[in-house]
């Protein structure tokens, strides 16, 4: 069993929904637990201290607790958090997270063309800011009904056109594009859209750029740490699990060089690397 959260200032509360945003954030400090987080580690220093702090922030039922003269302290700029460089934009983090979408990981690239939001974080009018600051957003894709959030207070905001796939667009409406079937497609330079039904109807996966590409995957797939392995689950499959391991199959011959996924931690894979994960994925599920 893990053990209790350790002794210091910052501490989980009883509204915690166990939904992996602090942990998958900071995870020097935050793991999970048997039915919530833990404070696996106080933070030291500030650098720490501000990593914590930011955890805090982006939690979405406000569980972690720290002192109010620690919380003074929340770095005004520290979301979007940048995650990695591509050749065709910058990827960050947006923290900032929403219980309606149980917490799940937000993504903003930042691209001459354009920048793109992949779901979407709980409103904030700092985080809009910052968004404003970084060239605003053009697009918007959400990748399955479970993580659209505050999507209409985004778009409204700034006036970006929303993507969603249609077997799912009853959760986005007003959504101005729709994808249909399961064909790939590409929506801007090096940016595209592959349907990956099986978690949800309309679940799909967004590739950044085609030779050592980011991949941002939803709930469709995410990173284990704990047994090193790319999981689809089948416990947190809410449509069709055979739809699902054959979503996987078209995912085997990209070439991914970071897996960026609503829930479960973040993943870089070596030159090669991925197609080997995928199939250790096929034989543990299928």
């Amino acid at each position: 069993m893990e053990a209790p959260s350790a002794d210091g200032p910052f501490q989980i509360n009883g509204r915690c929904i166990d939904c992996g945003t602090c942990w998958q954030f900071d995870p020097q400090h935050f793991a999970p637990g048997p039915a919530t987080a833990v404070v696996r580690d106080q933070p030291r220093g500030q650098l720490e201290t501000e990593r914590a702090l930011l955890a805090l922030q982006a939690c979405p039922v406000a569980a972690i607790e720290a002192p109010p003269a620690l919380r003074q302290h929340i770095p005004r700029d520290g979301f979007p958090d940048p995650v990695c460089e591509h050749p065709k934009g910058q990827v960050f983090y947006c923290g900032w997270a929403s219980k309606r979408s149980f917490g799940a990981c937000s993504w903003l690239i930042v691209r001459p063309e354009g920048n793109v939001l992949i779901d979407v974080p709980r409103w904030s009018a700092p985080l809009a800011r910052r968004f404003e600051a970084l060239g605003g957003l053009s697009t918007m894709v959400l990748t399955h009904r479970d993580d659209v959030a505050d999507h209409a207070k985004w778009a409204r905001a700034f006036g970006c056109e929303r993507w969603i796939h249609g077997a799912d667009a009853d959760a986005a409406p007003g959504a101005e594009r729709l994808l249909e079937g399961d064909n790939p497609i590409a929506i801007g330079s090096d940016l595209s859209l592959i349907p990956t039904p099986g978690h949800t109807a309309g679940s799909l996966c967004v590739q950044l750029g085609q030779s050592r590409s980011v991949l941002f995957s939803g709930d469709h797939l995410w990173w284990n740490t704990a047994q090193q392995v790319v999981v689809a689950s089948r416990t947190y499959c809410w449509w069709d699990f055979q739809e699902q391991i054959n979503s996987v199959r078209r995912l085997l011959d990209l070439d991914v060089a970071w897996l960026l996924p609503g829930h479960g931690h973040r993943r870089r894979f070596e030159a090669g690397e991925w197609g080997r994960a995928l199939e250790q994925t096929l034989a543990w599920i299928s």
